[in-house]
């Protein structure tokens, strides 16, 4: 499930592997794209939101925010091929 976090206190290329490190101490194959100027962090992950929350929490930082994105897995299924 890809997940987007609203995250408060980063501001350097510490804080994107700080953050980065955390979530991938609970899921290793988590994908994490930071992006410092909207202070927005988007996760793809097996874990539940609340666990990714804690991870980002524990690294001390704040988040703000989360929205739960739609599995592409689901998104592909639900598509049920192209339209001509």
């Amino acid at each position: 499930m890809k997940t987007e976090f609203q995250v408060e206190g980063m501001s350097c290329q510490h804080c994107v592997a700080a953050v980065t490190n955390a979530i991938r101490e609970h899921d290793d194959g988590a994908q994490v794209q930071v992006d410092l100027a909207a202070g927005r962090v988007t996760v793809e992950s097996t874990q539940s939101v609340e666990a990714l929350k804690a991870a980002i929490d524990e690294a001390g930082y704040t988040v703000k925010g989360a929205v739960k994105g739609v599995s592409p897995d689901a998104a592909s299924g639900a598509a049920g091929g192209a339209a001509s």
